[in-house]
């Protein structure tokens, strides 16, 4: 199997310099897409599927990339199946005016960008790697986000459909294509197109480093811990007043600090603050609760709700807290649809990639679809450092997704 490197490079520039930033709070209130600007990249993939001879191919009014390959002539009955990757990306980091940086023959030296930040395969096995194999490395300029979650995954899809365009040769199943919005604000299934899905199962392309097959992940939940104080002059304050920020603060404070994100990893859960907004008389705290067990988080919940009580009766004032539900660990799933995992490992096999069982740390939009009864595990594809601006991808790495992805699928 042949697949042109340049034209899969070329693909992912092309889309990663598309502004898609998703918006948490607008999609928290039940708007989606959460801003406009992902229909400027669902456009270009709706032109571009139909270039490439998928049919029945729209966009919904929720932003939903949705296509369907035909099966080649002797596979109409061949059950089909869908592929899914996200077109947003996160808003911590800003993803306007990207500019992709090129490496190519990387030779594992330290990178330094714009910003001054720097990429170190000291730091970073994955880039060791990639350097000692001589890849050819994307990054950022520094200034920005890369987009390879999921950009790469995108590309990866789109080059098979191209690819299964330009070998009508090629004996392949029905295939569905969704392309999803606001994956990165944990409402990427919210309005997905069931009515449109015919397939039994589905693969999200959506993953890391070469080999990772992932077919577990979080628990996943969102707490806002609202703290509510007494406002008085700051001149005349004792006794009377109760200050809800010194109480959001007291009870981040008092989160267990080897339960972070940044100190933990495999199986570790963790309590994540995500944000702190407030006054006085008001505050707003929000924070992500992740455990790989529903035991696990129920503790969890258990703990916030304890330390919110305690922190507001130690000063005086009020909290409430709200528990909302955001995904749930696929791997019950997909432990009853063994065969879904069975031929994704068939596929690895057969492009020569060592497979790794890897949990992710987080969600994607396989998970939310696997609760809804569509089993759906993980793919890698290529891309690293997620959410920060020394993210990075690998062209090598994100060619063989390509490839597994027609493996599967023929």
């Amino acid at each position: 199997m042949q697949l042109n490197e340049k034209e899969i490079l070329e693909r992912f520039v092309r889309y990663v310099k598309i502004w898609t930033t998703s918006d948490s709070e607008k999609a928290d209130s039940g708007i989606q897409p959460s801003t406009e600007r992902q229909f400027d990249l669902a456009r270009v993939l709706e032109r571009e599927l139909k270039e490439l001879g998928a049919e029945n191919v729209q966009v919904t009014e929720h932003c939903y990339v949705y296509g369907k390959i035909p099966a080649s002539s002797g596979m109409e009955a061949k059950p089909s199946l869908c592929l899914l990757a996200h077109m947003d990306t996160v808003e911590e980091v800003s993803g306007e005016n990207v500019n992709p940086q090129i490496h190519e023959n990387y030779s594992g030296e330290k990178i330094t960008l714009s910003t001054g930040d720097v990429l170190d395969p000291a730091c970073d096995k994955d880039l060791f790697e990639a350097g000692v194999n001589k890849e050819t490395i994307i990054t950022t300029d520094g200034t920005t986000l890369l987009g390879a979650d999921d950009k790469a995954g995108v590309t990866a899809i789109m080059t098979m459909v191209k690819y299964l365009h330009d070998n009508p040769n090629v004996s392949h199943c029905p295939i569905e294509v969704i392309f999803s919005p606001d994956e990165e604000t944990g409402h990427g299934m919210d309005n997905v197109p069931m009515n449109l899905i015919e397939s039994k199962c589905a693969y999200t392309v959506d993953g890391g480093h070469i080999g990772e097959l992932e077919s577990e992940c979080f628990n996943a939940y969102k707490s806002d811990v609202i703290f509510t104080g007494k406002s008085k002059h700051t001149g005349s304050a004792r006794p009377d007043m109760v200050n809800a920020i010194t109480m959001a603060a007291s009870f981040l404070m008092n989160l267990p600090r080897h339960e972070a994100p940044e100190t933990t990893d495999g199986y570790q859960g963790f309590y994540a603050p995500m944000g702190i907004e407030g006054s006085i008389e008001s505050a707003k705290v929000s924070v992500f609760l992740r455990d790989f067990s529903k035991a696990g988080m129920e503790k969890r919940k258990s703990l916030v709700e304890v330390l919110a009580d305690a922190t507001a009766k130690s000063f005086g004032g009020k909290a409430e807290v709200k528990h909302t539900f955001q995904y749930a660990n696929m791997k019950e799933g997909l432990d009853k649809s063994p065969k879904v995992v069975e031929n994704l490992v068939k596929a690895y096999e057969k492009a020569c990639v060592k497979v790794l069982f890897t949990p992710i740390r987080g969600g994607t939009d396989g998970s939310r679809l696997t609760e809804m009864g569509i089993p759906t595990p993980n793919i890698f594809t290529g891309g690293h450092n997620y959410h920060s601006r020394t993210e990075w991808c690998s062209l090598q790495q994100m060619t063989k997704a390509c490839e597994i992805l027609i493996n599967l699928v023929c």
